[in-house]
């Protein structure tokens, strides 16, 4: 087996939003052998001309179909991504902080029964699974929440400037962070600093008095808090991503609960 360096490079892990999408999937196909997947995601793909050993190349009307139809579930899997409507995925009603996982890392609405939205909220986000992610575990394992808007239900711009607070106590026994993603590619923005993110082993970062803490997101630095500030990328949508390790009670029993992003006039 060949390991490649990636550390410091740029490439793009991101499926296509076009018919590439289907010729990617079909190169799975050919490398994979067939009980790497269920016989009936098999029998979906053989309906369209993907299958082992043979190739794939639908005609006119078939790819204008396929082209069309990558389209829907780009734009339906964006919508349930970014703007939740199932209430069980925001943290509080009202807020704009939600969770990834709705129903366990196996995304299930009951026992036997998968909940197809709640699968599309993760996987259209994120790469990878482990119950350590999802299941309650006090002190062990990792807890997230995301936000796509402001206190006021606005998407983030990536103009303007927002301002955090984290009450004093975050619920985090080894560290929190915050990381800041590009709405559009979905992977993480990419801006003038190393990484978009700060977080509790930040060398540097401020903490109030009350042991709690202020983030500001913005193009530039907001004079006085360049150690407690994230930067974003004007005519750019963004979302946050807010991540516990080693997550407390007070996170799972909701006596501690973020702040929401405050726009800054």
């Amino acid at each position: 087996m060949k390991f490649i360096d990636v550390s410091g490079k740029y490439f793009n892990t991101i499926g296509g939003n076009d018919f590439s999408f289907f010729t990617d999937i079909n190169e799975i196909v050919q490398e994979e052998p067939n009980d790497a997947y269920s016989p009936e995601i098999l029998g979906m793909l053989a309906a369209i001309g993907i299958e082992k050993g043979k190739t794939f190349n639908p005609d006119a009307k078939l790819k204008k179909t396929l082209t069309e139809a990558v389209a829907v579930g780009n734009a339906t899997a964006r919508t349930i991504a970014f703007k939740p409507r199932m209430k069980v995925a925001y943290l509080n009603p009202g807020s704009a902080w939600f969770h990834p996982f709705v129903g366990g890392y196996e995304f299930l609405a009951q026992p036997g029964v998968r909940n197809l939205a709640a699968r599309v909220l993760y996987s259209y986000n994120y790469t990878g699974v482990t119950p350590a992610m999802a299941i309650e575990m006090i002190g062990i394992g990792s807890q997230y929440v995301m936000a796509t808007t402001d206190a006021t239900g606005k998407p983030l711009e990536g103009a303007r400037t927002y301002k955090i607070h984290l009450p004093p106590n975050i619920p985090a026994k080894d560290f929190w962070s915050f990381v800041a993603y590009d709405n559009q590619s979905r992977s993480e923005l990419q801006t003038d600093q190393q990484f978009p993110s700060i977080g509790s082993k930040n060398k540097g970062i401020v903490i109030n008095a009350d042991g709690s803490v202020d983030v500001w997101f913005s193009p530039t630095a907001p004079k006085g808090h360049e150690n407690n500030w994230v930067q974003t990328v004007p005519g750019r949508g963004w979302s946050v991503l807010l991540r516990l390790y080693g997550p407390e009670k007070s996170w799972f029993d909701k006596t501690w609960k973020p702040g929401e992003l405050e726009l800054q006039m």
